[in-house]
């Protein structure tokens, strides 16, 4: 067998349709014929390639997000599209084009990254871990139906010049949890018009002062009676009565579309009105976090105000090695600084890092799985404190 000469580089305008089709072996051929030119050019969108030779053998896309940890919207590298040519699989193919794809994304200013994984063993080498999970959950409308109305509400259906307020009343959600995408940069480019088309119908709930308090962005399945649904893409508030109205809306469809299928992540408010306990996931999706820049993620986001703490640690294992060493972490007034250290109080895994990081799991639990290591274990509880408190969502597949 000849011996494989591995490059890696950023594709070009004139690969996209080689790596368009690379893509329909991995993610399946499209039902219907592709009419349109592939194309590589797309905001916030930067792919690479491994090349053997000249062949194109793999391909990843570095996609340009903000993420919200900690309140705050953190810089981030949505992995999509892996792709590996299915007679180089096995070859150890992905970690130079993950060093390349990380590195590069490091140098633009990311300082996480996430992806969906298809088997997460594949990526907890480069220094993944799982932190929460989309899902595709199917509820019948007749317990929607059952929600008390809302008295202090009034719903109608979305235009465009509300665009802003519903856009406001998801970062009012996402920025109070850790891992919704902030919906906003050169990655999130539709118009309020594009919005509005993309469903059969938004649904806002108004307040008395005729302010939107939530919104319900909605689809409406074939058919009518058993096998017809409505498909939710999101259904958020920023109070009770607002979840109630959007709620008592999709109800309505009882009598003509019995189920409703709910796009939806974690522990989803949603349940807390619902009179029963049906609620059956139908599709899930792992999500996986990893830290590419320890110290500034760290300092970037925001800690309760309420705990002030100087917290020393190590990383020991990362892909990127320039990340291991040993930090200082201090925190005062709900602000923080992370600076190299030369002294440290235990270590921590980069997965076990990217587990405290979106609160997913506690000291204690990170220690019985092997992430955590050392330390005085009565200091656990500020380590808890600082990353703790925060529900772990993500709304948006990529």
């Amino acid at each position: 067998m000849a011996r494989m000469t591995l490059s890696v580089r950023r594709l070009e305008t004139q690969e996209a349709e080689a790596a368009r089709r690379l893509g329909a072996e991995a993610f399946g051929i499209a039902s219907e014929p592709l009419t349109s030119p592939a194309t590589i050019d797309q905001p916030g969108m930067i792919w690479y390639g491994a090349f053997d030779d000249e062949l194109l053998v793999a391909r990843i896309v570095d996609r340009e997000y903000d993420a919200y940890f900690g309140g705050v919207p953190i810089s981030m590298c949505g992995v999509a599209g892996v792709t590996v040519a299915v007679e180089y699989r096995g070859q150890g193919i992905l970690t130079p084009l993950f060093a390349t794809l990380l590195r590069n994304a490091k140098q633009r200013g990311a300082l996480i990254s996430a992806l969906f994984p298809s088997a997460a063993r594949i990526y907890r080498k480069f220094g993944y871990e799982m932190i929460a999970e989309y899902v595709r959950v199917e509820v019948p409308s007749r317990a929607l139906a059952a929600v008390p109305h809302a008295s202090t509400m009034r719903t109608r259906r979305a235009v465009a010049a509300d665009f802003d307020a519903v856009r406001s009343v998801y970062d009012a959600w996402a920025s109070e949890q850790n891992g919704p995408l902030s919906r906003r940069g050169v990655s999130f480019t539709a118009t309020a018009e594009d919005f509005i088309d993309s469903f059969t119908g938004v649904t806002v709930a108004v307040d008395v002062d005729d302010a939107i308090s939530g919104y319900v962005s909605w689809s409406r399945g074939r058919g009518v009676g058993e096998g017809a649904s409505i498909r939710l893409a999101d259904l958020l508030a920023t109070s009770a009565d607002g979840y109630r109205a959007l709620l008592a809306v999709i109800g309505s469809f009882a009598s003509v579309a019995p189920s409703v299928t709910i796009d939806t992540s974690g522990d989803d408010l949603v349940r807390l009105f619902l009179p029963s306990v049906e609620w059956k996931t139908v599709e899930s999706f792992p999500y996986m976090l990893s830290i590419l820049d320890v110290a500034e993620s760290l300092t970037r986001r925001r800690y309760p105000s309420s705990v002030a703490a100087a917290l020393s640690f190590r990383i020991t294992g990362s892909f990127l090695p320039e990340n291991d060493g040993t930090y200082e972490l201090t925190v005062k007034y709900g602000h923080a600084t992370c600076t190299r250290a030369d002294h440290d109080d235990r270590t921590f895994t980069p997965q076990g890092l990217a587990l405290l990081y979106a609160g997913a799991e506690s000291c204690a639990n990170l220690r019985l799985a092997g992430h955590l290591d050392g330390g005085d274990m009565n200091q656990d509880l500020d380590w808890d404190a600082l990353f703790g408190g925060r529900q772990q969502h993500i709304r948006d597949y990529f």
